[in-house]
């Protein structure tokens, strides 16, 4: 069963999650098979942006959908993760051209340095004129070197703009997608960034340094393989720590048939007309699962005709 634990390490202002979407991935993937699979390199990239996703998304207070999005020049054009805050994720991706066998996260969408990581909160209900948060970062350091992985470009963004010293560790294959985070929590009356330390501080400091380096000794096969309980005893068996209720993300999607008929509303008469003439039927697949909505010329007559206007015993599709 997918899983995430929430857990603080006990006289250190430092806080850590665990997740492993297993039954959840495997819908997920499951589902998008259906249409069209991705590759396997493409695939361990969503995985990884859900897992980080679900992380992100319990770490905050926040009444709407987390947004984790890649852009990027090579042959993954666009990859989106997005979790609810019961953590009912779904995600996608856009593929052109051929992917590398074994390609990693620079391949795959950062070839010529181009490419982009954004966060958006967008929430459930919006104040008038109110619009989306979302922070947009480079997929490089400090230094303008491409940042290897997406835990590197997503630490990266967690301390640009919350401040926060972040460790994140990310692996998904076919079965599983896992990541652990590390986060050492902001210290009322702490030094400011840059600013000289105490001898408080600087301890504080050493502890959350730590805690990441046992962090970072977590293999990707060890993330991917181990339990929850294995796991944690495994890096952290010398440190105490106070655990929480599990929760259990899921694997859901927000398509429906009523949305797609808005859609073609949207696109217009003449045109869903000219798609049955050219094909008999309308067909539109869900990006995020590759559910299809069929539509034929009925439907599309019904659609397009007001409901005072249509035959009696008519119904519309739902």
């Amino acid at each position: 069963m997918s899983e995430l634990h929430k857990f603080l390490f006990e006289g250190l202002p430092v806080r850590g999650m665990l997740v492993r979407l297993t039954d959840a991935w495997q819908q997920m993937l499951a589902r998008r098979a259906e249409s069209q699979a991705w590759p396997p390199e493409v695939a361990a990239l969503v995985g990884q942006m859900c897992a980080a996703g679900v992380l992100m998304q319990s770490n905050i207070k926040f009444a709407g959908a987390l947004v984790l999005q890649v852009s990027g020049d090579g042959p993954v054009k666009l990859a989106v993760a997005e979790v609810q805050p019961n953590l009912r994720f779904r995600a996608t991706a856009k593929v052109a051209g051929p992917v590398p066998p074994g390609a990693r996260f620079e391949a795959l969408v950062n070839v010529h340095g181009r490419g982009r990581c954004a966060i958006t909160l967008d929430p459930h209900e919006r104040k008038p004129g109110q619009q989306p948060y979302q922070g947009v970062v480079a997929l490089h350091g400090d230094r303008r070197e491409p940042l290897q992985e997406l835990a590197q470009v997503l630490e990266h963004y967690m301390l640009q703009s919350e401040q926060l010293d972040t460790r994140l560790v990310l692996a998904a294959d076919a079965r599983v997608a896992a990541g652990l985070l590390i986060q050492r929590l902001p210290v009322e009356g702490g030094a400011q960034p840059g600013g000289p330390r105490n001898e408080d501080e600087i301890g504080i400091s050493e502890g959350f340094n730590r805690i990441a380096h046992l962090a970072a000794t977590l293999s990707a096969d060890e993330l991917l393989t181990l339990d929850a309980d294995t796991l944690l005893r495994r890096l952290f068996w010398d440190e105490h720590l106070q655990r929480f209720e599990p929760r259990l993300p899921s694997f859901a999607c927000r398509c429906s048939r009523e949305r797609v008929r808005g859609m073609l509303l949207g696109l217009g008469r003449a045109e869903s007309e000219s798609l049955i003439a050219e094909r008999g039927e309308v067909e539109v697949s869900c990006d995020f699962c590759g559910r299809p909505y069929r539509f034929d010329a009925v439907d599309i007559g019904e659609l397009f005709t007001p409901p005072g206007l249509q035959p009696p015993g008519s119904t519309a599709v739902n």
